[in-house]
């Protein structure tokens, strides 16, 4: 396994962050335990859930399943353990949302079901624009400093929100944001324009989720052909017909790599400029051996630009305003 410091600070995370969205909603306790020992066996030291996860059939059962596998191996204090603030976890009031009563009663339910007196990594899983940074920062600090979390993250911001929450934060002198997760991949290039420009003149590590494109960089047309059930097939019209001629393109390259799409997919993502730990979402232990290999795989500067030419990057490339204007 390969580590590196996340955004500005010292802890040391992963290059891969094993995500568990899958937990609760597509696999069982004991299937998600087999995935978390495989990972953890294979060096993987950085988990991401959020309280939301595994709602669709019961109250958090992706950290609960989290929390029960630290109980069961005693790991907790192996793992840099990350999880979410934000989405409601029922239909009563205050019960989602940024406000400092929510983020504060939303940490000690998430630190029961996890098991854990503490929270490496507390995520804001949205942007509410009517909370002021002020009071959310408020609440961040008091669970600082009662030793519940350790740090905390955004996620799904833009460029602007993520100056803004940093500025509202040092005016506190307060560490402020240390990560953002946001959806980066081939397909979704969208942050390359003003998400990490801030993050990296931040010093916020990035963390791409659906570095796959929910399974369309993953071989999604060789599957739908040899007939192999799987995420891809499940949202094949949705994310595989609008790209199929790139997908095509893409995949016949990797032919000639001699690499699986998965491996080249998460090898680019990488290779950019503050990207920290691409998260991955495996449903079976089998399923982590080909992003294993992306540790491995060096993207050759030909390749790099062949995959520009098949995926684009948005207006000219890199960051506004230089990718629209002169």
């Amino acid at each position: 396994m390969k580590y590196i410091h996340l955004g500005r600070t010292g802890l040391t995370v992963s290059r891969l962050c094993l995500g568990t969205m899958n937990f609760g909603w597509q696999i069982d306790e004991s299937d998600s335990h087999a995935v978390l020992d495989r990972a953890h066996d294979a060096g993987v030291n950085f988990v991401d859930t959020a309280n939301m996860y595994g709602r669709e059939t019961g109250d958090g059962l992706s950290e609960q399943f989290i929390g029960s596998w630290f109980e069961k191996t005693g790991n907790r204090d192996r793992i840099v353990l990350a999880t979410k603030v934000y989405a409601p976890m029922t239909d009563w009031p205050n019960d989602g949302g940024l406000s400092a009563r929510h983020i504060i009663a939303a940490c000690e339910a998430s630190l029961r079901r996890l098991r854990t007196d503490w929270i490496d990594l507390y995520q804001m899983h949205h942007v509410q624009r009517e909370t002021p940074w002020e009071e959310i920062w408020q609440a961040m600090e008091t669970l600082v400093v009662q030793g519940k979390v350790r740090y905390v993250g955004s996620s799904n911001f833009a460029g602007w929100h993520l100056a803004r929450a940093q500025a509202a934060a040092d005016r506190r002198n307060f560490l402020g944001l240390v990560s953002e997760q946001c959806k980066y991949n081939l397909l979704t290039r969208h942050v390359e324009l003003e998400v990490l420009p801030a993050a990296i003149g931040l010093g916020i590590g990035i963390l791409p989720y659906s570095p796959l494109h929910f399974g369309a960089l993953s071989g999604a047309l060789r599957k739908q052909r040899d007939g192999v059930a799987g995420r891809s097939v499940l949202h094949a019209a949705e994310r595989v017909e609008p790209h199929r001629a790139a997908l095509e393109r893409y995949e016949e390259l990797c032919g000639e790599l001699s690499e699986k799409p998965t491996t080249v997919a998460l090898a680019w993502l990488l290779s950019r400029q503050g990207v920290t730990s691409p998260i991955i979402g495996p449903r079976t232990p089998e399923q982590l051996a080909l992003p294993l290999a992306a540790l491995d795989t060096e993207l050759s500067a030909e390749t790099l630009a062949r995959l520009d030419e098949l995926f684009p990057p948005i207006g000219k490339g890199g960051p506004g305003p230089e990718a629209w204007a002169w």
